[in-house]
């Protein structure tokens, strides 16, 4: 199974969720070779209900993923957090929602949850937790105290931090962070439009039917992380043509 485990269905936060860009991005992930995606939109973004409200009405869904022509969308969000970072959380949709329902108090930056309650929130549901681009200036993680960042099931190797940070400095800032941690370093492109889709991936050799059996792959490192050679460019076309939409796409 290839799967990225940090992509986005919306352009934006202020954008609709439209079935036309969504399609794109399934259709783009399928060229590129994978099988699978977390959707991780975020957990704040406008009109947050209509992804999985829209998606529950178009595809069989079994509590883990949707089942997309046989494409697998697992089902996550993204969660920003009073330390400044952001939390790839993904897991059964039912717990997932309770989630979020939990975090209705937390959507603006002056209520955002802290990182431990977060945990409290999401471990007895038994939800996949990744620190998302945990070296990114605007939003990291390094910093926060360490016993809270061995709780993560995963450190996040982003698409988006490899080009703008750069690829070998990226790399060997959030290896070094994962193995002093013994927390495993999994890919997640951050694509928000076609162009990013299949920069980075993650190969596993088994097919996969729960979070809680991708977990446990991630934690016997049964899977391989995958550098697309054409990095660079996909996130620089993905960048010039998002802004170029964003403009004439959001809601104010």
């Amino acid at each position: 199974m290839n799967i990225d485990f940090h992509i986005h269905v919306k352009l934006s936060k202020k954008t609709n969720f439209e079935l036309e860009h969504f399609a794109s991005m399934i259709d783009e992930a399928k060229a590129q070779g994978l099988d699978a995606i977390t959707l991780t939109e975020h957990f704040n973004t406008h009109r947050f209900e209509d992804v999985y409200g829209t998606l529950d009405t178009l595809y069989p869904c079994n509590d883990h993923y949707y089942n997309v022509d046989g494409f697998r969308i697992f089902t996550g969000m993204e969660v920003d957090i009073a330390e400044g970072g952001h939390i790839l959380v993904s897991g059964p949709k039912d717990k997932l929602l309770e989630v979020r329902a939990a975090l209705d108090g937390h959507t603006a930056p002056d209520r955002f949850i802290g990182l431990a309650q977060l945990f409290e929130l999401c471990e007895p549901r038994g939800m996949m937790v990744i620190g998302g681009h945990p070296f990114r200036e605007s939003n990291p993680l390094f910093h926060i105290d360490r016993e809270l960042l061995r709780r993560f099931d995963a450190f996040d190797l982003n698409g988006k931090d490899l080009h703008e940070i750069g690829i070998q400095e990226n790399i060997a800032k959030v290896l070094t962070l994962g193995e002093e941690l013994g927390v495993p370093v999994v890919a997640g492109s951050d694509a928000h439009q076609m162009f990013q889709v299949g920069c980075v991936y993650n190969a596993f050799a088994g097919q996969f039917e729960t979070i809680a059996e991708l977990k446990a792959a991630i934690r016997a490192g049964a899977y391989k992380r995958v550098l697309s050679p054409s990095l660079d460019l996909q996130v620089r076309a993905a960048n010039l043509v998002k802004k170029l939409l964003k403009k004439k796409k959001e809601v104010v």
